[in-house]
This record gives C-alpha cells, structure tokens and sequence, in this order.
C-alpha cells in the first residue's frame, strides 16, 4: 500500500469527501466537506480521488516521544517506575476549602502520586549533584545532605501512597 501525501483527496465510505492534511505513520488526518476534521486509520475504508506523493516523514511528534520516554524509563535511574499502593488505584483525592461558598477540588490520586515522585526523583538528582560538587566543601557537602535527609522526613507522610517498602521516604532515624 503506498502512503497518501498532504493534499491527497479521498472519498471515506462514511465521513464523504474530504482532504488529507496530515500524516503520520499510523493514521491520515483529513478535512471532511461535511464531517470536518477527523483522523482515520491508513488502512481505514476509503477511496481515492487524487493521489499526492507523500513528502512527509511519517513519524509522528507522539512516535519521537513515546520512543524517548521509553529509551530514558530503561538507561535512567531518575526516571524508574514507582508503583501505587492498590488501594490508591483510580482514586481521588479531594481538597474541601474551609470557606463552604467556595467548591472542592479534585485530582486522581494517581497523578497525585506521580508529582510526588518526580519530586522525590528530582531531589535524588539533587543529592548527587551536591555529593560529587567540586565547588562544596565536605562541611558543606554534610550541611546540605542534612537538610535533603529533614526534606526526605518530611515527605514521609505520603509513604502510604507506595506499593513497595523500598521507595518510601525516609528521614533522619530517631535515638529515642
């Protein structure tokens, strides 16, 4: 099957008539006269009118970045996959203003969750980034781990949203 170009017509055996204005290597996006504009698969059912050549690459901007998030979620540590505590799963959770005039705020606990663990991430970039400083002295390198150690400490209160032990936070231990 060869691929259409932009400026391709083609007749869809259920949306009508209508323009190629995009490609990519999945699917056409085209303007329908009477649908307007709709993707449709590139094998989806359809005649052609006018053929264009394709002088377009056809990976997509969403093809590059599905690749790279996949290629840093395997080479980088920074970027590991935290997983929930299943009793968190396709929750919410919910923020109620003291003032009743005014409403309540809604955010799925899974996106909750994930902010929380990029700033876990981006404080372990931190920590090594002032571990091997040559600019810091080692009081200065021990200064600040104590205070990333009391930042740790204080983030333990969201250890209840992790499914595995290993990746909650810890703080400074307790002699007590």
């Amino acid at each position: 099957m060869k691929l259409l170009g932009i400026g391709s017509r083609i007749a869809h055996t259920t949306l009508g008539k209508g323009v190629v204005t995009n490609v990519s290597s999945k699917q056409y996006w085209v303007t329908f006269m009477e649908a307007g504009l709709e993707t449709i698969a590139i094998d989806d059912d359809f005649e052609v009118i006018e053929a264009v050549e394709a002088e377009v690459d056809t990976v997509s901007f969403f093809d590059v970045e599905t690749s790279l998030v996949s290629i840093l979620q395997k080479w980088s540590d920074v970027t590991e996959r935290v997983a929930i505590a299943d009793k968190w799963k396709g929750g919410n959770l919910i923020l109620e203003p003291g003032d009743a005039a005014l409403s309540a705020k809604e955010i799925p606990i899974d996106t909750f969750f994930h902010k929380i663990v990029m700033v876990r991430d981006r404080i372990r970039v931190m920590e090594q980034k002032i571990n091997s400083s040559k600019n810091l002295d080692d009081q200065e390198k021990i200064d600040l781990q104590q205070y990333i150690t009391r930042i740790y400490g204080s983030l333990t209160t969201f250890n209840v949203l992790f499914k595995n032990k290993s990746d909650q936070f810890t703080g400074a231990k307790s002699n007590k």
